[in-house]
């Protein structure tokens, strides 16, 4: 493995055998990181991610009055109970779509105005629904350039509460936003969802992490319609568990060299969604085994394409259209145009990326088909453009296992989750 001129290039290999441990789940951190600031008493995290993402949360909360002191295998957190102090200057957010979600809400508790920006592709990911979910309970807030995007103000007097709506589900991250904050209301807050609620997972994940803070919502099953109490996140010790979606990256290498890697530090059952990438592989042919020692995927003789639904589970779809190239027959990945608003065009990148090695791909507008030829491919190398995204680069990497000559520009964008990608994944080469 050589990195040279911000290209990352790695020599193909034989059947990967290890154990890898993975970094602390980045949806977990920033939920209980938010949930532990606005606590009363001192939170400690244990395991939480520490990366690009995490750092901008954790300074955002400190500019908000927050009191966070960071160590390498846990933070401590002093609660506020729910007091959110104006910055002096803009709070600025990169291009970490989970932090500014999360943290437009959280200034809305504040009193004051706050001004919320992020990166040039920052300002092109949409927000104006969990705006508009904000003004039902009271928030004066806009997009200053009236894009229904970042930047924003906020002039801050607290949530109102009582009933809001959501007015579409398409980010997860709009309805786990209002979720985190809405215990803070002046009166019991009630919140619906109009349209399909997708990645319903980290719903799921955020209201986990909310009632094992002390805060238990009530939740229709289709996780379209909540009541939530008044009250204040209690402090505690909590345990972050590692990222799911880091743990793909391995599983994959598993699968397209024929060899066998367990995660240690990924539960089963987990919290997250994207675990279920695991299930994806069995039906692909692998062999999966959960266990206290975390969860292994063996690879089969030949992989087979399958076709899924993964509206729930977006963030591991660049992994598993890598994984489809070198199934055997087609593999068609369905609801995921939400893969369009993320740090990049996931879903047309994906499909134009994999092109340049040779691999047939059909995009539609909520679709994308994989037409694999297997472990015995005729594939070429190419360098790869990850649109500064870093699953786009932790995807090819996997792919990199198996066919010659790719090279992968900008390598450093996997510090937004997975700092140390690179070292880790050299650390199981064969």
């Amino acid at each position: 493995m050589k990195e040279q001129n911000e290209w990352q290039e790695i020599t193909p290999c034989g059947p990967i055998t290890a154990a890898v441990e993975v970094p602390g789940s980045k949806s977990i951190t920033q939920r209980a990181l938010i949930a532990a600031a606005l606590a009363k008493g001192e939170s400690i995290l244990r395991g939480p991610l520490a990366s690009e993402d995490t750092d901008y949360t954790t300074k955002a909360l400190l500019a908000m009055g927050m009191v966070i002191d960071t160590g390498r295998d846990k933070w401590r957190i002093f609660g506020q109970g729910g007091r959110v102090a104006p910055p002096a200057t803009e709070i600025y957010l990169g291009n970490n779509g989970t932090a500014t979600r999360f943290l437009t809400s959280v200034a809305a508790l504040g009193r004051g105005i706050f001004l919320i920006n992020g990166d040039e592709r920052m300002q092109q990911r949409p927000i104006e629904p969990l705006l508009q979910a904000l003004r039902g309970w009271g928030v004066q807030i806009r997009s200053i350039q009236g894009t229904g995007c970042p930047p924003l103000e906020i002039q801050a007097d607290g949530l109102a509460g009582g009933a809001t709506v959501l007015p579409e589900g398409k980010s997860s991250q709009y309805l786990s936003s209002l979720l985190l904050v809405s215990p803070y209301a002046r009166q019991p807050a009630e919140l619906k969802v109009e349209g399909e609620v997708l990645s319903k997972p980290y719903v799921a994940m955020t209201l986990a992490v909310m009632r094992d803070f002390g805060i238990e919502a009530e939740a229709a099953p289709e996780l379209n319609h909540f009541k939530i109490p008044q009250g204040i996140y209690q402090g505690r010790e909590y345990r972050v568990e590692g990222d799911a979606s880091s743990a793909s990256y391995f599983w994959a290498a598993a699968a397209v060299t024929g060899g066998k890697v367990t995660v240690t530090n990924v539960p089963s059952p987990s919290l997250q969604g994207d675990a279920v990438l695991v299930d994806i592989l069995e039906q692909m042919g692998c062999r999966v085994e959960r266990d206290q020692a975390g969860i292994s995927v063996a690879a089969p003789d030949e992989l087979r394409g399958v076709e899924v639904d993964m509206g729930d589970c977006p963030d591991v779809v660049p992994t598993l259209a890598v994984v489809a190239a070198l199934a055997q027959g087609r593999t068609r990945i369905n609801n995921i145009a939400h893969l369009r608003i993320k740090e990049c065009d996931r879903l047309g990148v994906m499909a134009a990326e994999l092109a340049k090695l040779g691999v047939k791909t059909e995009e539609g507008p909520d679709y994308l088909v994989v037409e694999g030829r297997g472990r015995q491919h005729d594939y070429q190398g190419a360098e790869i453009a990850t649109h500064n995204d870093h699953r786009i680069a932790m995807s090819f990497a996997v792919a990199s296992l198996a066919i010659p000559g790719i090279r992968i520009e900008n390598p450093g964008c996997v510090k937004k989750s997975f700092p140390d990608f690179w070292q880790r994944l050299e650390s199981i080469l064969p």
